[in-house]
């Protein structure tokens, strides 16, 4: 079967052209605007605007109701900046002329067969005019590059802030080294991996008349900055052929180049696939075309008009589809690349993806698009107004889909039910509920415990801890070993007894009960992912606070396993030593609050499914699970034996302490050196494909883990579809690392609400350099370790 084939089009079908537009505006259509038509040596510029629907392959001819629509031109760019709209710039008109330096809208929202262009009021100096050259949209900018403004190619760069009113045009001034001038050059936005959010520039005609095969990402930092990174080329490796008037679309982390010219007449070109993580290029069979126009739906590439190679002066009307799934077969890694963009767009909105998970401060709100894009219709209102042009993720209702945002704005929502979690339960007595009440009361004063003393005095007794457990636990034995939960929902990492980080997020991000009174436990769940003790000062605290909360919430409080909830681990990471300090206990006594707590912790369930659509568990799935069955078919009480004989006890091993590969590129299971120095093989690491192909298998969207400490708190891996957060911060007082909270709002909107280390020199129980070489914290996990060489 081909790689390509000729899509059948109906309905007012456009003349056939080159120089033109297409672009991809979401609901199944993509629209068509202006371009030349005839051959080249007698064509007419244009100025019409077509749509194509993508599943009733019919082309309708744009009506515009209001507003002046652009002069005829070609060799323009546009680019989707909100469902139904799209921007234009530049261009030529024909006769050595040029198109006006005015910035239009072109507004479908409101009827499918209706338009409405706008010219965009413009402060200050523009980029002038100009034709070949990009014109790309990473929200909040557009961004001009290069071009010909009739004179020579240049390489100036300038953006413009959407969100920013009065708009106006900045040229960026980057220190580093830029791109040469060019023209007829591409420009797309990666989508993932290290480059994610770039805008990426490939080829283009120098000043020369050469074909360029230089590939350049610019970047903005979080100081403001710009700068230009030329993509590194592994030189004993495929080189792309320079080429100009091509295309280039992001799939994922590849780079995916389009047909084009070099210079040398008839010359046959291939796509080439630039992968961004491994800085390669691969080459595949493809048609020749140049001057057209391309646009990605799913796992196809659409393209039309412009010249094929065996008719260069005649442009043509033919749409061709390129199948990736065929085109990338003979690449392993790519095809692993192209399976994981495939899951994501099943259960992500590409609009939804923000560039960056970006923490924010608690005071800091979400910009909508400026209105000075988005004009007013007659009779709209400002505040509706600003309904309509909410972004297209935020009006999603659909279940299946997560979305990560860049806003961490706390959603104040009523609960309509709460998870079947657990039989009914008698009615516990009034000194049951006392005991409980008194430990939430005492311990949950965030102002209070925010900077709790290292030698403060643990405020209760060994018998109240005791009664205690015994609630919690009738709780956890009517819970199933998977928890069902719904959103919304806050979800925590590691804490290791880092009371102070809980109060600290408690204070800054709302806590479950406040001042002798139920709170924000009403709008929210709370999802705690193990490791509550070791390794900080205050394991008690935490635990009993944990408990307490667990028996007065028992469907709102989850509390899971982790591989720190085990006596055999416990015991010699500070848990067993605080308990013999701060309540003169012997920890050996099977009376002990010590051993009562790790009895309690065997009956902790070891996994929780969110919404039907996302596992969270503490360490990973590692080599033996598969299903979510073969969780819920493991019996409780439930010790972990660490010397591994059995499928079973495998099992347990995975889910307690494997870890993700440390990036997207390694596949498969790989040994765990830091946590399996004597390489057992019972403690792994599992990669991007294990991940996909276990969320395949039980229809989910996205895997939420702890167990590893990571600077910002939280990190992606399997291109998205694996979240690790970490709530301790400055782990064991060496790794200077934030701390995370999970918000999923209900909408299933992902918010990470960060807290930084405080400069408090806390210590931890274990202190000195001997027992931390026998015992030493798990090196943190890096941002993109390994994976920096691509873009950085």
């Amino acid at each position: 079967m081909s790689n390509f084939e000729k899509v059948e089009a109906f309905g007012q079908l456009p003349q056939a052209r080159f120089g033109h537009t297409i672009t991809y505006i979401a609901k199944g259509k993509a629209i068509l605007f202006g371009g030349a038509t005839g051959d080249t040596g007698k064509y007419s510029i244009t100025g019409d605007t077509f749509s194509f629907d993508m599943q009733s392959k019919q082309w309708k001819r744009k009506r515009v109701v209001q507003g002046t629509a652009p002069s005829p031109r070609a060799a323009h760019s546009a680019v989707c900046v909100d469902i139904n709209q799209i921007v234009i710039y530049g261009g030529a008109t024909g006769g050595g002329s040029l198109a006006s330096d005015d910035l239009y809208l072109l507004d479908l929202r409101s009827n499918d067969d209706l338009g409405q262009w706008t010219v965009v009021p413009v402060v200050g100096t523009t980029p002038g005019r100009r034709y070949g050259h990009t014109l790309t949209f990473t929200k909040p900018f557009l961004i001009v590059f290069g071009g010909n403004t009739g004179q020579e190619p240049v390489n100036d760069c300038w953006c413009v802030n959407v969100e920013k009113s009065p708009i106006t045009w900045v040229r960026l001034e980057c220190k580093s080294e830029q791109p040469l001038a060019r023209v007829y050059h591409s420009a797309s936005i990666c989508t993932n991996g290290s480059a994610n959010g770039m805008v990426v520039a490939f080829g283009g005609r120098s000043n020369d008349q050469q074909a360029l095969n230089d590939a350049w990402g610019l970047r903005r930092h979080r100081d403001g900055r710009w700068d230009w990174v030329k993509a590194p080329y592994k030189i004993d490796k495929e080189q792309p052929v320079g080429r100009y008037q091509h295309t280039t679309l992001f799939v994922y982390s590849m780079l995916v180049v389009i047909g084009g010219r070099t210079g040398n007449v008839g010359e046959t070109l291939t796509i080439d696939v630039y992968d961004t993580e491994t800085s390669e290029w691969s080459k595949f069979n493809s048609i020749q075309r140049f001057r057209h126009s391309s646009w990605l739906v799913d796992t196809s590439i659409f393209v039309y008009g412009g010249f094929e190679l065996d008719s260069p002066n005649i442009p043509t009307d033919i749409i061709s589809k390129i199948n990736l799934n065929r085109l990338l077969l003979p690449s392993e890694t790519l095809t692993n690349k192209l399976a994981q963009y495939q899951h994501a767009q099943r259960n992500v909105s590409p609009q939804s993806l923000s560039p960056q998970m970006t923490p924010i401060s608690p005071d800091t709100q979400a910009s909508p698009l400026n209105s000075s894009l988005i004009q007013k219709k007659p009779g709209q209102t400002a505040q509706n107004t600003q309904k309509q042009q909410k972004p297209f993720a935020q009006n999603q209702t659909d279940k299946s889909q997560f979305k990560f945002i860049n806003q961490a704005v706390v959603a104040e929502e009523s609960r309509d039910s709460k998870a079947p979690n657990r039989k009914p339960r008698v009615p516990q007595s009034a000194q049951e509920n006392n005991i409980a009440h008194l430990f939430i009361s005492t311990l949950l004063q965030p102002k209070t415990f925010i900077n709790i003393s290292e030698n403060a005095k643990f405020l209760f007794q060994a018998q109240h801890i005791l009664m205690l457990c015994d609630q919690a636990e009738a709780v956890l034995k009517e819970q199933p070993m998977v928890l069902r939960c719904k959103a919304p929902i806050k979800i925590f990492g590691d804490i290791h007894g880092q009371y102070s980080d809980l109060m600290r997020f408690f204070d800054l991000w709302g806590s479950p009960f406040v001042d002798g009174k139920d709170s924000d436990i009403e709008a929210f769940d709370y999802l705690f992912l193990g490791d509550f003790v070791d390794r900080g000062n205050h394991s008690l605290e935490t635990i009993c606070l944990l408990l307490a909360l667990k028996v007065r919430f028992p469907e709102s409080i989850h509390l899971i396993r982790g591989n720190h909830e085990d006596k055999w681990i416990n015991n010699g990471f500070g848990f067993s030593e605080e308990c013999a300090q701060r309540l003169g206990e012997d920890p050996n006594d099977e009376d002990s609050v010590f051993a009562r707590v790790n009895r309690l912790f065997e009956w902790l369930p070891l996994a929780a499914i969110v919404e039907d659509k996302i596992i969270c568990l503490h360490g990973g799935i590692g080599s033996q699970l598969n299903y979510v069955a073969e969780i819920e078919n493991l019996q409780r009480p439930l010790e972990v034996i660490h010397e591994v004989t059995t499928p079973e006890q495998q099992l347990v091993v995975d889910i307690l302490w494997s870890d993700p590969t440390d990036t997207d590129q390694d596949f498969g299971i790989q040994p765990n050196i830091i946590r399996d120095p004597a390489g057992t093989g019972n403690i792994v690491k599992f990669g991007p494909d294990r991940v996909i192909n276990f969320l395949i298998k039980n229809n989910l969207s996205l895997i939420i883990r702890a167990h590893e400490c990571v600077m910002d708190g939280f990190e992606r891996f399997a291109g998205g579809q694996l979240l690790t957060v970490f709530s301790a911060t400055d782990y064991c007082g060496r790794h200077k690392n934030a701390g995370a909270v999970l918000i999923l709002k209900r909408n299933l909107e992902i918010v990470p609400k960060l807290i930084y280390p405080q400069n408090l020199n806390a210590h931890n129980w274990i202190e000195d350099e001997e027992a931390l070489k026998k015992r030493p914290p798990t090196p943190p996990r890096w941002k993109n370790q390994g994976q920096r060489r691509s873009y950085d």
